[in-house]
């Protein structure tokens, strides 16, 4: 069998609304999550053993890890299919920055178990490998889906939103990390917040939902820019950028994103803001519905 291969698409929080942390120590949250059309790639093959090697502009991050959030869900997709550990080569172009709340190593992982069951012709569901994909975590089933969905719960609690537009964004990542936990420490330090789920908006074309997603928020945004001002000078220079309409955090950060109104606005947001920061990671990307 040739290699299989697939993108490991970057996912963006929309927008992210968390509530204090609960008794078992989760945070309840709601989102609006969308994937780009840039991201990581995938590749497996049939192997003797398993086997992971990780290449890319962000490879060396991840190389000398031993527990890969990949590796971690293809020996719990053996578990749960009683095959064992399943014998792949898995190859990991790392072109997402790590850290980056883009939920890079969760669409990895997914993106790793899909072509694994297609690899090894597994027979196991999609509600199985959903729920294989969560002992990494709750951005596993998301990132497996990958398609736009409202976040709830501890992020498990996924409904598929088709209705949302193809919308322009420029991606733009300082190269500085954003550790979740820490982030989550700084956010439980400050006054609490509620995982509120907004109504829709009154239409689905593109400009009213920029429009509506400009009065909701992240969160997070405040306590990551607190422990990493970097993370506010990319908010700053995201939402000055030529053609941006609204810049948010994603995630737990540092990547900011700025919706744009058409393709060409992204595209010159990109190049001012690669020049104005030629250290930055900057995309001009779409996030789709599917």
């Amino acid at each position: 069998m040739p290699p299989l291969t697939a993108l490991a698409p970057a996912k963006i929080n929309l927008f992210l609304h968390v509530g204090p942390v609960d008794a078992d120590g989760y945070h309840p949250l709601s989102s609006l999550i969308a994937f780009a059309e840039v991201g990581d790639r995938v590749t497996v093959e049939p192997a003797d053993r398993l086997s992971l090697s990780v290449s890319g502009p962000f490879g060396a991050g991840l190389a000398a890890e031993p527990d890969n959030l990949i590796l971690r869900a293809l020996r719990a997709l053996g578990q749960a299919t009683g095959a064992g550990e399943p014998p792949l080569k898995v190859t990991l172009d790392k072109r997402l920055p790590i850290a980056a709340g883009l939920g890079g190593g969760s669409s990895d992982a997914g993106a790793a178990l899909k072509l694994a069951r297609q690899a090894l012709a597994l027979d196991i569901d999609d509600a199985a490998l959903e729920a294989v994909a969560g002992v990494i975590g709750a951005d596993g089933p998301m990132c497996l889906r990958m398609r736009t969905a409202w976040a709830e719960g501890r992020g498990d609690v996924l409904t598929d939103e088709p209705r949302l537009p193809p919308l322009h964004a420029v991606l733009f990542n300082p190269r500085v990390p954003s550790p979740t936990g820490a982030v989550y420490r700084a956010y439980d330090a400050g006054p609490p917040r509620a995982a509120d789920r907004p109504a829709p908006p009154a239409d689905w074309s593109p400009a009213v939902v920029i429009d509506w997603l400009a009065g909701l928020r992240n969160d997070l945004q405040p306590p990551a820019e607190a422990l990493t001002p970097a993370i506010a000078d990319a908010g700053l220079a995201v939402a000055a950028a030529p053609g941006v309409a609204l810049a948010r955090m994603s995630g737990s950060g540092a990547t900011v994103f700025g919706l744009c109104r058409s393709g060409e606005d992204a595209a010159a947001a990109a190049a001012a803001l690669s020049a104005a920061h030629p250290a930055a990671w900057v995309a001009a990307t779409r996030l789709a519905a599917a």
